[in-house]
């Protein structure tokens, strides 16, 4: 819970006000049973009404201000509260934007959700809890045995001998529900994946009438969160009836002894009033307790994952210069011997053919080439091949565990990140387009005026559906862009890409969904524009990639083949294969 702490420090002097305040409203609702006992016992004896009307205003004010003091505390509690999580969430939020490839893989998008959900509501209800809940709870159950003692010690002792008993259980009880509550966060976890996919997917779900399967999907990931979900709360319900029962026991022999006491003449009616008052009040703060526990349990494993993903520390340090590889050739993208995989797991000898097709396969094998500025790339493969796993490199998402990656004669370990990726316009594969309008979509929030803007739409073949609308450029596109064809999602993704006139311009199968005739023209259009413009396609299409400077041929992370159109048609028969296949398609 330490993490909590330095959320909390901020507001250290509020939350004391807030303690103090709800502090004095419990002291004032414990004097009332007293001040009542006292008016039963000692007031209206004397048969004075005027004396039994002011104690009985007293009582009144008591309850005025316990009430205005206890809601003025929780208002505060709840402003502490939700102030502390907004930070929380916005660290959170920054730090999932800041994570590497590769932590962003052991974490997993689903949990991120519902660390940035579940697990902050979680905490937010401990932190407002602690305030109120926290103060209350522990005043009434010691202040009720204490003033219980200075009115009848007989009476009082039945008190002292449960109450410790009953705390310890409640607190042995609560600390087994911390790591039952994280296993229901993971649950949640697996909850908010089910959905996701579905959700995201749905069209496809739908176009194959597998509503059904989804369904028994999900209902096995919410029954099973649901089982640890109930065996959390079976525990940690478990001291509600126990406390009940004890207490009940423990009125039922103050009841009794009391009624004897009364009819002895030891004890006064009113003390007996005023035992079952409190008795009621020690009640109130025992299960006050145990609910804190509860609340403990479940703050403390979402802390502990929102902390995880929070604190991880930066995976993707700028070196120094003097630290890092020199390039010594002279491409402005430059592969040396590189080799990756996704698992961590790189043999020692990256060219050893033996480690093909093993279980640990890398994803690149010994990727070597450079391309001059201004230089064109292609890249050609089959899914799996590893050509994303190339701009995953160039662009910094993950390290190579063997070889180098230089940008602009530098190793792209000495570039801080934004630096490094401004110099990128990117389409990726499944890229997004946000709930927001075309214009936005397209500037990114970026330095974007009027001019680059159109003639970005125009350059990417998206001018004429995004000027049809009526409100052309401030047309809002709903969520993924569900309301634009796949193809005018890549127009306005590659649109979005060449809007900045980037130094590298990085497409990533952005043509799939384009017609032969958009996609030649498209092409034509950054050929005559972006000159400039170092640039890197992947692409499955040999009509995509011919014209370009080179192309590399990727066969399960190997680079199988490199040079020009016609010299991959002579020397690769991989490639060859591919261009006859695609042309007789198109024939």
């Amino acid at each position: 819970m330490r993490f909590l702490f330095r959320y909390l420090n901020p507001y250290k002097y509020r939350m004391a006000g807030v303690m103090l305040i709800k502090l004095a409203g419990t002291t004032l609702e414990l004097m009332i049973p007293y001040v009542m006992e006292h008016l039963i016992d000692h007031v209206v004896p004397l048969k004075d009404m005027l004396p039994v009307i002011l104690w009985g205003l007293l009582m009144i004010a008591l309850a005025v201000a316990t009430r205005f003091l206890n809601v003025t505390a929780n208002r505060l509690s709840v402003k502490t509260a939700k102030e502390a999580t907004f930070t929380i969430r916005r660290d959170l939020f920054h730090a999932a934007l800041h994570l590497s490839g590769a932590q962003m893989d052991e974490i997993g998008l689903p949990s991120l959700i519902s660390r940035m959900t579940s697990d902050s509501y979680n905490v937010q209800s401990f932190i407002q809890s602690v305030q109120t809940i926290g103060i209350r709870a522990p005043i009434m159950l010691l202040g009720g045995i204490a003033i219980t003692l200075t009115m009848d010690t007989g009476l009082a002792s039945i008190l002292c001998v449960m109450a410790p008993i009953l705390v310890v259980l409640v607190v042995m009880i609560s600390m087994r529900g911390i790591p039952l509550y994280a296993m229901v966060q993971r649950g949640m976890d697996e909850i908010v994946r089910v959905m996701r996919e579905n959700i995201t997917g749905i069209r496809v779900v739908k176009a194959l009438s597998r509503e059904e399967h989804e369904t028994e999907r999900f209902r096995q990931a919410n029954e099973e969160t649901m089982r640890r979900d109930i065996r959390a709360g079976m525990i940690m319900s478990l001291p509600g009836p126990i406390v009940t029962l004890f207490l009940n026991v423990g009125l039922t022999l103050v009841v009794w002894i009391g009624a004897r006491r009364v009819n002895d003449g030891v004890t006064e009616p009113g003390v007996i009033l005023a035992f079952l008052t409190y008795f009621n009040m020690i009640l109130m703060g025992v299960m006050g307790l145990n609910r804190i526990f509860m609340m403990l349990s479940k703050a403390n494993a979402s802390a502990n994952r929102i902390q995880q993903a929070v604190d991880q520390e930066d995976a993707l340090p700028v070196l120094p210069e003097g630290e890092a590889a020199r390039c010594e050739r002279e491409g402005f993208i430059v592969f040396d011997h590189v080799s990756f995989s996704y698992d961590g797991e790189v043999q020692s000898d990256a060219r050893d053919e033996r480690f093909a097709g093993s279980a640990r396969q890398k994803c690149l094998i010994d990727i070597d080439f450079e391309l001059p500025k201004g230089g064109s790339l292609g890249i050609i493969g089959a899914t799996g091949a590893g050509k994303t796993s190339i701009i995953n490199l160039l662009m910094r998402f993950y390290e190579p565990q063997e070889g180098h990656v230089f940008v602009d004669g530098r190793d792209v370990r000495t570039y801080a990140l934004p630096e490094l990726r401004r110099r990128f316009g990117v389409v990726l594969q499944n890229d997004a387009i946000f709930a927001d309008t075309i214009r936005e979509n397209v500037a990114f929030g970026r330095d974007v005026d009027e001019d680059m803007l159109h003639a970005a739409v125009g350059d990417a073949m998206a001018r004429d559906f995004v000027e049809g609308y009526e409100d052309q450029y401030d047309h809002k596109a709903v969520i993924h862009g569900a309301n634009f064809s796949g193809g005018q999602k890549q127009r306005l993704l590659i649109a979005r890409a060449l809007a900045a006139h980037p130094e590298i311009l990085v497409l990533d199968d952005s043509s799939s969904a384009l017609d032969y005739r958009t996609d030649a023209a498209l092409r034509r259009a950054i050929g005559e524009h972006y000159s400039d413009t170092t640039m890197i396609v992947i692409a499955q299409r040999v009509s995509s990639l011919k014209n370009l400077d080179r192309i590399m041929v990727l066969d399960e992370g190997r680079m199988i083949g490199y040079g020009t159109h016609e010299e991959l048609l002579k020397n690769c028969p991989e490639y060859r294969m591919i261009h006859e296949t695609q042309m007789g398609e198109a024939d």
